[in-house]
């Protein structure tokens, strides 16, 4: 959303406790024609604004999610196993590199700093 990247997860996860250690991070994707890895820094995101706004953002991909009470965390009726009971906070991750993988003809890789 806006050229970031965002993802939540439940206050008490493995996920969240790693991040308050070391923000430090990386998101995979997986497509039939290349894998993208993104390393960067996530930040929790705190502002009620956008945590409302990202919230409307899961809405419209289908995961009913809704700002809590409080504006800085989501809260829904359902989420991954992994991500642990509501309420989720939200982070944003500042992208540092991006690596893309051919995973067919003709393969090969690349990467870009930022």
């Amino acid at each position: 959303m806006d050229g970031s990247l965002y993802f939540s997860t439940g206050a008490n996860t493995r996920k969240a406790k790693n991040l308050t250690h070391n923000p430090q991070c990386v998101i995979t994707v997986a497509t039939h024609d290349f894998d993208i890895v993104v390393e960067g820094r996530a930040t929790r995101v705190t502002d009620p604004a956008l945590v409302a706004r990202i919230a409307k953002m899961y809405q419209a991909q289908g995961w009913p999610a809704t700002a809590s009470d409080d504006g800085v965390s989501l809260t829904t009726e359902y989420s991954a196993p992994s991500a642990g009971p509501p309420p989720y906070m939200v982070y944003e991750v500042t992208p540092e590199t991006v690596f893309a993988l051919g995973t067919t003809e003709p393969y090969g890789a690349t990467s870009f700093r930022f």
